[in-house]
């Protein structure tokens, strides 16, 4: 079992920039398909940007070019960088890992996808 957690979420005036960590409850995390999700209130979960266990990186196009997911892998973190941030990013940002494969295979942004996912963190632009 994983856990994990975020940590970073805040308010911020548009334009501005957060960065997001997602901390896994393991020493080292080698193997891995990872994403970060969003979600407001009455809409489903939006996969937004995935990473790799070989360093690939996708992204959902509205934030393409603003974010930037990355890892530590001696860490066990992941790091969404979010720059030029705009009302439409406000939402709950979620982690989420799939632990057994090192690969995402097209489906790095479906929910469904992924065993484990942290509990969240707030992220309001105004």
């Amino acid at each position: 079992h994983v856990q994990l957690v975020e940590s970073g979420g805040g308010s911020v005036q548009v334009g501005g920039s957060l960065r997001l960590s997602c901390v896994a409850s393991v020493d080292t995390i080698g193997r891995y398909c990872m994403g970060w999700f969003r979600q407001i209130p009455d809409k489903e979960r939006e996969g937004i940007a995935g990473i790799e266990s070989d360093g690939s990186t996708s992204y959902a196009d509205p934030v393409k070019g603003r974010f930037t997911v990355s890892q530590d892998n001696a860490k066990s973190t992941f790091y969404l960088q979010m720059n030029s941030l705009t009302p439409e990013d406000t939402a709950m940002y979620y982690c989420a890992v799939d632990p057994f494969d090192s690969r995402c295979g097209g489906g790095w942004s479906r929910s469904i996808r992924y065993n484990y996912w942290g509990l969240g963190t707030q992220v309001t632009v105004s």
